[in-house]
C-alpha cells in the first residue's frame, strides 16, 4: 500500500519537477523560437494537492480492505486526468493558443472540458470519491444541507446541460473570447468555467457516487443534449467562411504556415471530432455495460428482462 501512495506522491513531484524549471510564458516573438512553458504555482499546487488526496484515499481504502476500489488502473487514470489538465494550462499549447492558433486554443478546451473530467471521475468512482477527504473535512461539508442541495442541482441533467452550453456560447462570442486573450484574470475564469462544467457533465454521466439518482435515459439524453450542443459551434467554425476571431488574423506570424481561415476550419472539426469521440466511447461503453448487465440478471433471474439486443 505504502507503494501506492508513493507512487502518487511521486507523481505530483514529477509534474512539479517537469514544469518547474521552464521559463515564465511570455508572448511568442518569433517562429523560430521554442515556444514557452508556464509554471504557474496555483496549477502545480492544485495537482500536487490533487494526487496526495488521491493516494490518500487509495490508503484508506486498502486499509479496511477494499482493494477492489483502490487499484493500479484507479491510479492510471487519475494521474492521467492531471496530467492531461496541466498540459492543457502550462505547455506550449497554452501559448499557441493565446498568440497563434485559434484550433490550439480549442484542443485546450476540449481538454479541460471533456478528457481531463473524464479520466478523473472514472478513477474516483465509488467509495474512494468520499475516502480521499480526510472524516475531519467531509463530516463537517456533507451535514451542511446547503451543499447537498446545491450539488444535487448543480447535477441535475437539464442544470448542467445548460451550464455547459451556457459556458461555450459566451467565452466564444468574439468580443468576449479576445479580451479574455489580452486578460490573465479573464483567462483564468474562462479556463476554469470549462472545468467545472466538465466535471459537472461527466458526473452526470459517469455518476461517481453510484447514487443512481440519474435514470438511464437522462444520461443517454445528457450525452446526445452534450453533442447536439457542441455540433452546432463546431459547425459554425468549420463551415464558415468569415473569420470570427480578428485577434489571429492580425498575427504576423503564421505558426506552421496555417492561415486564419483554415485555422478557424480546424478548431471547428477538432470540438465535432473530440465530442464524437468522447460522447460515442461514453454511449458505446454505456450500452455494453447495460447489455452485460441485463445478461447476468437474465441469467439469475430467468424470468427478468431480456438483455439489449
Amino acid at each position: 500500500m505504502k507503494r501506492v501512495v508513493a507512487a502518487a506522491l511521486a507523481a505530483a513531484t514529477g509534474t512539479l519537477l517537469v514544469a518547474g524549471p521552464a521559463a515564465a510564458h511570455h508572448p511568442f516573438d518569433g517562429p523560430g523560437r521554442f515556444l514557452p512553458w508556464d509554471p504557474a504555482p496555483p496549477v502545480l499546487a492544485a495537482a500536487g494537492l490533487a494526487l496526495a488526496l488521491f493516494g490518500y484515499g487509495v490508503w484508506r481504502l486498502r486499509q479496511r480492505g477494499r482493494s477492489d476500489h483502490a487499484g493500479l488502473g484507479r491510479l492510471v487514470l487519475f494521474v492521467a486526468g492531471v496530467t492531461v489538465v496541466v498540459l492543457a494550462l502550462l505547455s506550449p499549447l497554452d501559448a499557441i493558443g493565446e498568440e497563434y492558433l485559434l484550433s490550439g486554443h480549442m484542443l485546450q478546451h476540449m481538454a479541460l472540458v471533456d478528457l481531463g473530467p473524464a479520466l478523473l471521475l472514472l478513477a474516483m468512482r465509488g467509495p474512494l470519491l468520499f475516502f480521499a477527504l480526510p472524516a475531519a473535512i467531509l463530516g463537517p461539508i456533507a451535514r451542511r444541507r446547503w451543499v447537498r442541495s446545491t450539488l444535487g442541482f448543480l447535477t441535475r441533467p437539464l442544470v448542467a446541460v445548460a451550464l455547459w452550453c451556457l459556458v461555450f456560447a459566451v467565452w466564444h462570442v468574439p468580443a468576449l473570447y479576445q479580451e479574455a486573450i489580452r486578460d490573465g484574470v479573464l483567462h483564468d475564469a474562462e479556463h476554469i468555467s470549462y472545468l467545472v462544467v466538465g466535471l459537472l457533465v461527466w458526473a452526470v454521466l459517469i455518476d461517481p457516487a453510484q447514487h443512481n439518482r440519474v435514470r438511464r435515459s437522462a444520461r443517454i439524453a445528457t450525452a446526445v443534449a452534450v453533442l447536439m450542443a457542441g455540433q452546432i459551434l463546431s459547425e459554425i467554425l468549420l463551415f464558415s467562411s468569415r473569420i470570427y476571431y480578428p485577434i489571429y488574423e492580425l498575427q504576423p506570424d503564421r505558426l506552421l504556415g496555417i492561415s486564419p481561415l483554415t485555422d478557424q476550419r480546424y478548431a471547428g472539426a477538432i470540438m465535432m471530432v473530440e465530442q464524437a469521440l468522447a460522447i460515442g466511447t461514453f454511449l458505446l461503453v454505456f450500452f455494453l455495460l447495460e447489455d452485460q448487465a441485463a445478461r447476468r440478471r437474465q441469467a439469475e433471474y430467468p424470468t427478468a428482462v431480456p438483455p439489449l439486443s
